[in-house]
């Protein structure tokens, strides 16, 4: 449970901070690496969790600029890197200016079906995000990539380290 504004966006910038590291990883080629036909590639996995910074926590009513459209997704894993910070830069913004303290425990009807305090929805965006960052690194494995540790080193990192 987030007590305060500042929690959470103290607790969202280090999961912003491992995301940006992960999209920073990836190349135009890894974009279109997926598990199978019918699952999403890796470039819309991190297009999807771009645009549900502002699907999810725009539930609890903070208005803030951001697409949420398919369409818009970007065509380079750098622009996709940019992209997500920029989201998630304004969705910061836009919290530290509209939200009183009170706001979090505030109950809310989350997606037409679920009643939730909006700190439980905030909880809801990392947990969405960290899920998908997940299925990322293995992909990102699948196409080649040194994947970046998250919590602690990887397995590239963790052999530097060891010499």
């Amino acid at each position: 449970m987030f007590n305060n504004v500042e929690e959470f966006i103290t607790e969202w910038k280090l999961e912003e901070e491992n995301t940006i590291k992960l999209l920073n990883a990836m190349t135009d080629e890894s974009l279109d690496q997926a598990i199978g036909d019918d699952f999403s590639s890796l470039g819309e996995l991190a297009w999807h969790i771009t645009t549900a910074i502002k699907a999810i926590i725009s539930q609890s009513g903070l208005q803030f600029e951001a697409s949420t459209n398919k369409e818009d997704m970007p065509g380079t894993a750098k622009e996709l890197a940019e992209k997500y910070a920029e989201v998630s830069k304004a969705m910061i913004e836009a919290a530290q200016n509209e939200w009183k303290e009170n706001d979090l425990k505030q109950i809310i009807n989350a997606f037409g079906f679920l009643e939730m305090p909006i700190h439980a929805l905030l909880r809801m965006a990392i947990q969405h995000q960290t899920h998908h960052r997940g299925q990322m690194t293995v992909l990102m494995r699948q196409a080649g990539l040194a994947v970046p540790g998250m919590y602690g080193p990887s397995k590239e990192e963790w052999a530097a380290m060891r010499g």
